[in-house]
């Protein structure tokens, strides 16, 4: 009996704590629905009449689908690009002994205490000299070199994976990228889906620098478009449409999560199965 009231007592907890990390989204959503002078009034879960004029006054500023679609194309090639290349990067700090393994690795940690702003004067001129403004390569290229991200994988790495696996794979006459593709992906998956899924995020919700390099409209992502709305004379009328461009923009993150979340539980899944 005891255990069944501490077990609904952890289920309420459980719930209320769902409920509360929720609540963000679902105002989110009601005020996407509502006139400015309703959200400054005062917050409620009754939905309004807006959603119409919200949805005109955003697409009077900017090209909400196309905004979308100049952050897709940023955002996927980098997300894909740093997964892969973090990930062999990480898989040879981890399991290759070369002169200068530490010094690298070092180097690494360093770099995640250098905040990317430090450079950011000198990354523009640069792509000024090489005739890369107003494109979307300085957004992607650079985006493949993640300290963070190749840091947490060669932790990952070393925890997992043992390196007798792989050296059973050299006798059995496996190649060097046949082992890496065939035996470390797999096993290393659930944490290139985190970090894939934290670096879709960054990458989606970066404004700093598309904001410096990106000058045409019909190039800018959508969190510069964005902010375009939010700048405006009438941002007190149109707090309603920036929650609504919110409430649209977060959709590619929640079906990102969804596709590579699975990878995550089926490990949980089968960690606790193994045990």
């Amino acid at each position: 009996m005891a255990f069944k009231i501490k077990k609904g007592i952890l289920y309420f907890l459980l719930v209320l704590l769902a409920l509360t990390c929720m609540l963000p989204f679902a105002l989110m959503m009601i005020n996407a629905t509502r006139t400015g002078a309703d959200i400054v009034s005062g917050f409620t879960f009754i939905p309004g009449k807006a959603l119409k004029e919200n949805w005109d006054t955003v697409f009077d500023y900017f090209n909400l689908f196309k905004g979308i679609w100049n952050s897709v194309l940023v955002s996927v090639p980098a997300t894909l690009l740093c997964a892969y290349f973090s990930t062999l990067t990480a898989y040879g700090l981890a399991f290759y002994e070369f002169k200068g393994n530490k010094v690298v690795f070092g180097a690494i940690l360093a770099f995640m205490m250098i905040p990317g702003q430090l450079s950011l004067i000198g990354f523009y001129q640069l792509c000024t000299k090489l005739h890369l403004v107003n494109s979307y390569i300085p957004l992607i290229i650079p985006a493949i070199a993640a300290p963070g991200t190749v840091f947490f994988l060669r932790q990952y790495i070393l925890s997992s994976l043992p390196k007798s696996l792989i050296e059973a794979a050299r006798i059995d006459g496996a190649s060097e990228i046949y082992s890496f593709h065939k035996i470390v992906t797999p096993i290393v998956a659930p944490a290139v889906a985190t970090m894939g899924i934290m670096a879709f995020i960054g990458n989606w919700n970066s404004y700093l620098l598309p904001m410096i390099l990106i000058n045409k409209t019909d190039k800018m992502t959508l969190p510069v478009m964005m902010a375009t709305l939010k700048a405006s004379n009438h941002i007190n009328s149109n707090q309603g449409a920036i929650y609504l461009s919110v409430a649209i923009s977060i959709i590619p993150i929640l079906l990102v999560f969804v596709a590579f979340s699975k990878y995550i539980i089926s490990s949980v899944s089968a960690g606790a199965i193994k045990e």
